[in-house]
């Protein structure tokens, strides 16, 4: 997922004639008319109750392969403009959990004075129930790693950040984090002490652009207006880069927190860093680019051995990406399409047996993303608009997909592809959603609802729809009309491309 351009941004914000600075400090309205919009309703189009979850606007969950739900399954986290923000799942109450200082009053503060001391959520825990995030000491300008625990809200430092350093991933014992920078920007292109690296404000004005951009279209996950350009250039930049892991607690051998391990160099474009959910020692990352010039999804161990391509591509223009973890931690799963835009694919790779699935769907039933259940029953989507890569033409919906797999009485071998198809069902029409603004859906632990971020009411908010079809509601409604009601801006289709 790429976020806007900064030119992108001023324009947007000259366009509004509005400061940037401004755009990201002013109060935004519960919705662009200024009411406060529903907290329940029926879709009239699918059957199933949707809730309004965050009551916060501009509110969004986690991208859509970041855990987001605590390992007892009790509390899924949520970012807001306000702060980190957790959801009690029984009761579906929120409270805040890591609160963000007040916006910095100086309209001549740099980006880092300005957005540096915001919280920037990185992950769930997967052992406890924590949530760790960045955030800038306002005084020494270093980021640092911290863990906040859920239940109690205490707050421990783990490490300070080196500057021109990001990290993405936390592994699943908690040990290590996983990140990236570019060798360019470090002096003798190995980073043997923090202060081998070159001041930074990289974190800060990635959070300028965030909080303009929500100001501006509503959502944590926007993409950029010129996105394909964008890895285009990127891409053939071939900017020298380094893969490594930092520690956060100290190691079995007596390794310290901060300690670093690189894993590789290389001249492509590393991204999308994702530790397995159950294998402390198993990285996933990607390729980056337009999908159809990598070979994008790629697996290393945190000892730097075992850097394995997962999916060879074998036809002109197919593209392979989106990738996520299945919840057992055994299972790759990513969108494939054979070829770009043709054919439509959720294809699995199990990396204990091997085994490729490959479940068919419709051109319509395509997503931007998809997420899944831990015993693989039900799948889940989000749509996209006649814009994406799809040229769906009744695409717009957060979808559920009910997977079948198709029996085999012909020729089979150990290493061919294993066929399915998804049946869909529609959860919530979309029509009134602006997809710059990714959806990112995911199930609930107990897969009673399906959770997305949406901005159809103009400002974003978090939502869950029940996965079962409501029993005679009366309080039905068309989701488009109440989106049109509450945000008579209507969205217009988006132009990038993967």
């Amino acid at each position: 997922m790429a976020i806007l351009s900064f030119r992108s941004l001023l324009a947007l914000a000259a366009a509004a004639a509005l400061p940037l600075a401004a755009l990201a400090q002013t109060t935004i309205p519960p919705s662009r008319s200024g009411a406060v919009p529903p907290k329940t309703w029926v879709d009239k189009d699918t059957g199933h109750r949707v809730w309004r979850v965050s009551d916060e606007p501009n509110s969004g969950a986690f991208y859509f392969n970041v855990n987001a739900f605590t390992p007892d399954n009790k509390q899924m986290v949520y970012n807001s403009p306000q702060g980190i923000r957790v959801l009690d799942l029984a009761t579906m109450k929120t409270r805040m959990l890591v609160p963000n200082p007040p916006p910095q009053a100086n309209p001549n503060a740099s980006p880092m004075e300005r957005f540096g001391r915001y919280a920037r959520a990185i992950v769930v825990g997967h052992k406890t129930d924590s949530v760790f995030f960045i955030r800038m000491d306002p005084t020494t300008h270093t980021s640092a790693v911290y863990k906040a625990d859920t239940n109690t809200g205490a707050i421990r430092k783990l490490i300070d950040l080196p500057p021109r350093v990001s990290i993405s991933s936390v592994n699943a014992d908690e040990t290590l984090a996983a990140g990236t920078y570019n060798e360019a920007d470090v002096p003798g292109g190995a980073p043997n002490a923090p202060n081998a690296f070159l001041p930074n404000p990289t974190e800060a004005e990635r959070m300028q652009q965030r909080q303009a951009q929500a100001a501006i279209l509503g959502g944590a996950h926007v993409q950029a207006d010129d996105k394909g350009a964008m890895m285009e250039r990127r891409l053939a930049a071939r900017i020298p880069l380094v893969l490594f892991t930092i520690r956060l607690e100290p190691g079995p051998n007596g390794e310290k927190p901060g300690t670093f391990k690189i894993l590789l160099h290389s001249t492509d474009w590393v991204n999308h860093l994702l530790f397995s959910p159950t294998d402390p020692t198993l990285l996933m990352y990607c390729h980056e680019g337009m999908w159809q010039k990598v070979d994008r999804i790629w697996m290393i161990h945190t000892d730097g051995t075992n850097n394995t391509l997962i999916h060879k591509r074998t036809m002109a223009m197919e593209i392979a990406g989106h990738e996520f973890w299945g919840l057992d931690g055994k299972t790759i799963w990513y969108d494939w399409q054979y070829p770009k835009g043709e054919d439509f694919f959720l294809a699995g790779y199990n990396l204990v047996t091997h085994k490729r699935t490959a479940y068919h769907m419709q051109r319509n039933d395509w997503s931007i993303h998809f997420n899944l259940t831990q015993d693989l029953d039900l799948f889940c989507g989000d749509g996209g608009d006649s814009g994406q890569v799809a040229r769906a033409t009744d695409g717009e919906w957060i979808k559920l997909f009910h997977p079948e797999m198709i029996k085999v009485t012909g020729i089979n071998e150990p290493d061919f592809w294993q066929p399915g198809v998804f049946h869909d069902e529609h959860l919530v029409n979309m029509a009134h959603q602006n997809y710059r603004a990714e959806p990112n859906p995911r199930f609930s632990p107990d897969k009673k609802y399906v959770f997305f971020t949406s901005n159809m009411f103009g400002p974003s908010y978090v939502f869950a729809v029940e996965v079962a079809q409501a029993v005679n509601p009366t309080d039905v409604e068309s989701t488009p009309a109440l989106g049109i009601k509450y945000n008579p801006i209507m969205p217009t289709p988006t132009t990038t491309e993967k």
